[in-house]
Parts: C-alpha cells; structure tokens; sequence
C-alpha cells in the first residue's frame, strides 16, 4: 500500500492556493484543509459576538466557545467548514471578513488554537492544507512543501473577479487596498508571520492557467511520494 504525505501549500493572498489544494487531495483522495477558512471563521464568530480581540482573555474565553470542522458534501465533491454546528463556508468569503481576518489571525492564542487543530487533523498523513505558515510552523517537516506567489496586477485582477461575482459593488481599488494591508499584516506579524519554507518548491504562476499549475504540482507530488515509498 502506498504511504501517504503531508502537502502544504503557503503563499500570498489570491495566488489560487485553496484552488490548487482542492484538485490535489481530490486527484489523490487526500482531506483538504482550508486553513485560512477556519481563519475566517474565527473572525465570523469574533464579528457576530462582538468580541473585543485587544483583550486577551475576552479572546481565550471566546476561543472555548468556537468549535470548528470541516464536513464533505457529496453534492459538491468539496469539503465545508462549519462553525459551531453552521455551514459558515460562504458567509466567511464576504469582504467584512476579508476587511479583519489578518488582524485575527496574527493574535497569538488564536493561532495556537488554529494550530493544534489543524496539527491534529494532519495527524494520519493524506492531508493538503494551505495557507501562511503551513510548511514553516503547523508542518515543518511536511515532504512536499508549496509556496506559491504570482505578480501583484494578477492577484488583484484574480480577487476582483471573485468577489465582484457575489457582490458588483465591489471597486478594484477597494481590493487593492484590502490586498495590500492583507500582505503587510502576513508578512509582518509577530507570531508565525508568512515566509518560505527553506525546502519549498516555488509555484510562480503569473502565466500559468489552472491546469498547467496541477500538472506541475502534481509531478512535484508523484516524485515525492516515489521517494516516500523508496524510504
């Protein structure tokens, strides 16, 4: 029986990391983890309950009240995130999240809550997960790490687009804006703050489409799991 890996897929904002996770664990029948999801719905919940997250243990006390899951809907052939027993998967894209979701995530409890979930799901191997600090801190010793990263104009151009879909109000600039505070605060946080993996394998698609960016990751994963196998 062929041994299962760890994939993590890191990378900046709109550079289609959750897009590619999904085709590998679904090319693979790996689980897919969405780890900017539980980001968000985090915020979702911070938002709602109006938590005050400058106050540390208004935080830890809310963390507790947070249960967070991912459930396959068949109907789909993806996985949902659910926040406390509620399919939150769609509401947590809307760009109010967007707006808070960097400034939650760089909290320090609400990262080592995220973590230790995230580690423990990662436990029996045949995970994708993505996000920021995948390779480095939740799986440093994960066999094939991504990161991934494309011209700005791109990324931008990408998120206008996906957001303009469920909402035309939406301004480019507004975006833009949102995009660049969004890389700060990532790159810039105290606590596990984006970078790459010294082992990273870098997926620069700036004139890749979908499926030129599969086929090369997919290749990337084949040789590592060979390599899993050989050892």
């Amino acid at each position: 029986m062929s041994k299962k890996i760890i994939i993590t897929i890191d990378g900046w904002s709109s550079c289609g990391k959750s897009t590619l996770a999904k085709q590998l664990a679904r090319e693979l029948g790996y689980v897919y983890v969405d780890s900017g999801a539980m980001y968000r719905a985090i915020t979702l919940y911070f938002l709602r309950n109006h938590i005050d997250w400058t106050e540390k243990k208004e935080v830890q006390q809310a963390l507790k009240d947070i249960n967070l899951e991912f459930v396959y809907n068949p109907s789909k052939n993806v996985s949902e995130i659910y926040l406390n027993d509620e399919n939150v998967e769609y509401v947590i894209r809307d760009l109010v999240v967007a707006e808070k979701v960097s400034d939650i995530a760089a909290i320090k409890e609400v990262r080592d809550f995220a973590v230790a979930q995230q580690q423990k799901m990662g436990a029996k191997k045949g995970i994708v997960m993505d996000g920021r600090d995948i390779g480095t801190v939740v799986f440093p010793k994960a066999e094939l790490k991504i990161f991934m990263t494309a011209d700005n104009s791109i990324r931008v151009e990408r998120r206008f687009r996906e957001l303009y879909d469920k909402n035309p109000n939406v301004s480019i600039e507004e975006v833009k804006n949102n995009l660049e505070m969004r890389d700060y605060i990532d790159s810039h946080r105290e606590v596990s703050p984006l970078r790459q993996a010294k082992d990273a394998l870098v997926l620069d698609n700036t004139h890749l489409n979908e499926k030129e960016q599969f086929e090369k990751a997919l290749n990337w994963v084949k040789i590592k799991i060979v390599e899993k196998n050989a050892g």
